[in-house]
């Protein structure tokens, strides 16, 4: 049986980089408070208009994410150089 239904919210991870947070979530302590579950596009991008999608700045503290495409692709670059494309069905784990 479903005791809670958490609603989505608007987040943004930088320009051009909106999400919709699901977690954490204030009355789901329990989950901890660097889980984030984010939902992402759909998106449509003109190829030939550069577009950046870069993430805010933020610690890397240990935490690990998980991201999976259904659909399109995406690249991943850090600030040590990673480069990573991700194609719909693979999922990428990242710890930074």
């Amino acid at each position: 049986m479903v005791k809670l239904v958490i609603e989505s919210r608007k987040a943004s991870l930088g320009e051009g980089m909106k999400v919709k947070r699901i977690l954490p979530f204030r009355q789901k302590r329990m989950v901890g408070p660097f889980i984030f579950m984010d939902h992402g596009g759909p998106v449509a991008l003109n190829p030939k208009t550069k577009s950046s999608l870069d993430v805010l700045p933020h610690p890397h503290i240990g935490l690990s994410t998980v991201s999976y495409l259904f659909s399109g692709e995406l690249v991943h670059r850090d600030s040590l150089g990673v480069n990573q494309v991700i194609r719909p069905g693979e999922v990428n784990w990242m710890t930074a």
